[in-house]
């Protein structure tokens, strides 16, 4: 049995409120709850922390020309992305996490899936890589998926990769 996810300071940003109200505060705490249930990507992490010691998240929901800007200046790419995670420490995790509401809405269309659930994806997905959790090779890729499939499996979403 895994060990209990670490108390949660989480901060919400709506620089683009486009989908403001589909994301009540609760919701994406839920979603973030259940990623850092996860732990970190290495598992020796957690035992070193402070038991007492809170996960502080902001999640930043933005335009796609903020998100642009902020792929080109960090990760050198010009183009809007669905989520940056600005990792700062793995455990407890402390974290900036940028969504971009245009494109999560394009690709929950183009993958016909319902917005929430491409949102609650979005948001564990850069909560693991704020834990060091990555998909740089496909033996990472492949763990990485497990752990998302299994807690959006637990938040009643269905499988994002199918």
């Amino acid at each position: 049995m895994r060990a209990p996810p670490p108390a949660l300071r989480l901060s919400v940003q709506f620089a683009s409120a486009a989908h403001r109200a589909e994301l009540p505060r609760h919701r994406l705490a839920r979603w973030v709850r259940a990623a850092l249930r996860a732990g970190p990507a290495e598992p020796g992490l957690r035992d070193a922390a402070s038991p007492d010691a809170a996960a502080e998240i902001t999640l930043r929901f933005v335009t796609a020309d903020e998100s642009r800007e902020l792929n080109r200046s960090y990760r050198g790419k010009d183009y809007a992305t669905n989520v940056l995670t600005f990792d700062y420490q793995p455990w407890p995790p402390a974290a900036d996490i940028v969504l971009c509401d245009a494109v999560v809405a394009r690709e929950a269309a183009e993958q016909g899936k319902p917005m929430q659930a491409h949102y609650a994806h979005m948001v564990v997905h850069g909560v693991l890589h704020a834990m060091g959790w990555d998909h740089e090779n496909e033996a990472d890729a492949e763990r990485m998926e497990a752990a998302e499939r299994e807690l959006l499996r637990t938040l009643g979403f269905a499988d994002p990769y199918a």
